[in-house]
């Protein structure tokens, strides 16, 4: 028999050499503009699908491997392809189920990009393109860690896995709740890794133990049936845009922290964290200074926030000497771990209606939600995941808070309330993540595929009563 020993050295070698290949495939994910949103080509999520369940079945390890979707609640449309893949557990081994998506943000303005966003490409030792972190590094950081296992076991384990490779989460996730009801019984998990989050740097690895939620809506204000002459009018009628940019600037207060009654605030320690590592990681400039009171994890971990992401108003080489009749713009909030979204976005609807200025016309639509969370520590399957991340890294991992979002998280603790959440990723505080110029520290990836095959190795010899 096989001791543990030399089991988890084979999986070392197999992790190691099955990097260069995994590499690869990610750089032909990569290729494909798999952008679920709308007015983007549906047909390239299903080309991301397809392509993610043909390395699925290159794996030879699943008993099912299928190109699903599920109702958009409300509305008649399907959701964006999703892969699903199932192997039952045997002789009494737990099942894990391995969770990433494929489809990835807008690349934003192209012109920012110091090479094509779908042309993966090698610079400094890292990958960059449009997904190689979030979330195509996900999805082949479970296939090469499948594969590993594989290769240093053989394909007869008892362990049982599941994966889950959604296709719209960066679209938020409008069919997800449907998706895991309608595939309950292939989910169904003692274990579930969410691949989809980052490490402290690119040589610390993390479990993420907390993720604000969020609320994202599409906020218009009118002021004006009709555009009307600048210079006829102005100093009498308030346009939209000056009527926008008044409102918006009630969301904060001179510190630019956020301003809005009702929004709530947890209270927890956060490890040391300067300033200058701020700069670096964010992008700071110097004379440029950061925002909010508090530890600076604190306000990113423990805080609201509210961001503008986007405008619809005139652009600069169309302007005009013309009052804008209205204006559009999309508010992105994070919420703290605590509140739920939907009392957030009441909060932030009440203060928004409560100081319209000039009697400005508000409509609100388009809200989404996504509830905070937080991660039970306590189980066996957390002991076993800081193990492999400090075996595959060689360093001790950290526990760390997140400031964004994984909405979707919410809806696997109802559907399975049992199942152990972990939530890992690949991305270290460099990758960029939605902006141009994405990019994987490849040592983090190597080290990432290495940790999470030694925690599927661990795991394929644990009861799973136990």
């Amino acid at each position: 028999m096989t001791s543990e020993l030399s089991r988890q050295d084979a999986v070392r070698d197999a992790a190691a050499s099955g990097t260069p290949s995994a590499l690869a495939d990610l750089g032909a994910l990569v290729r494909i503009p798999s952008v679920a949103f709308p007015g983007f080509d549906p047909s390239q999520v299903r080309r991301s699908a397809e392509a993610v369940a043909d390395l699925v079945r290159g794996l030879d390890l699943f008993d099912t491997v299928e190109i699903r979707s599920a109702a958009v609640p409300g509305t008649d449309e399907q959701g964006h392809p999703a892969v699903l893949a199932t192997r039952p557990a045997r002789n009494g081994r737990p099942t894990i189920l391995l969770y990433a998506h494929h489809d990835v943000q807008p690349v934003g303005d192209e012109s920012l990009w110091e090479s094509p966003p779908f042309e993966p490409t090698l610079r400094g030792g890292r990958l960059y393109g449009r997904g190689a972190a979030d979330d195509k590094a996900g999805i082949m950081a479970h296939i090469a860690a499948l594969r590993a296992l594989k290769e240093a076991v053989g394909d007869d384990f008892d362990l049982g896995v599941a994966l889950f490779f959604e296709g719209e989460e960066e679209a938020g996730s409008r069919s997800f709740a449907p998706f895991l009801a309608d595939n309950a019984d292939a989910l169904r998990a003692d274990v579930i890794v969410v691949a989809d989050s980052g490490n402290w740097d690119d040589k610390t690895p993390a479990l993420t133990v907390s993720l604000r939620g969020n609320t994202r809506f599409t906020l218009r204000v009118k002021t004006l049936d009709h555009a009307s002459h600048s210079g006829m009018f102005g100093g009498a009628v308030p346009d939209a845009m000056m009527a926008t940019v008044t409102l918006l600037s009630t969301l904060w207060d001179e510190d630019g922290a956020v301003a809005v009654e009702g929004l709530t605030e947890r209270d927890a320690e956060t490890p040391a964290y300067s300033e200058e590592t701020l700069r670096d990681e964010a992008g700071l400039p110097d004379g440029v200074s950061p925002i909010g009171r508090g530890t600076i994890l604190s306000r990113i971990w423990n805080k609201p926030s509210i961001t503008v992401t986007g405008i619809d108003a005139p652009s600069v080489v169309n302007a005009s000497n013309t009052l804008i009749p209205e204006v559009a713009v999309v508010l992105s909030c994070r919420i703290a771990p605590g509140q739920s979204a939907r009392d957030a976005y009441a909060a932030i609807e009440a203060h928004l209606k409560a100081n319209a200025p000039f009697g400005a016309q508000l409509e609100f639509r388009d809200q989404d939600y996504g509830d905070a969370f937080l991660v039970d520590t306590s189980g066996w399957a957390v002991e076993a995941a800081r193990e492999a991340l400090q075996e595959g890294y060689g360093v001790e991992s950290v526990d760390i808070g997140v400031g964004g979002s994984i909405p979707f998280i919410a809806d696997l603790v109802r559907e399975f309330p049992g199942a152990q959440i972990l939530v890992t990723g690949v991305e270290d505080p460099h990758a960029r993540a939605h902006s141009p110029n994405e990019s994987l520290h490849l040592a983090t990836f190597r080290n990432a595929v290495l940790s999470e095959a030694l925690l599927l190795e661990k795991l394929d010899r644990r009861e799973a009563q136990a």
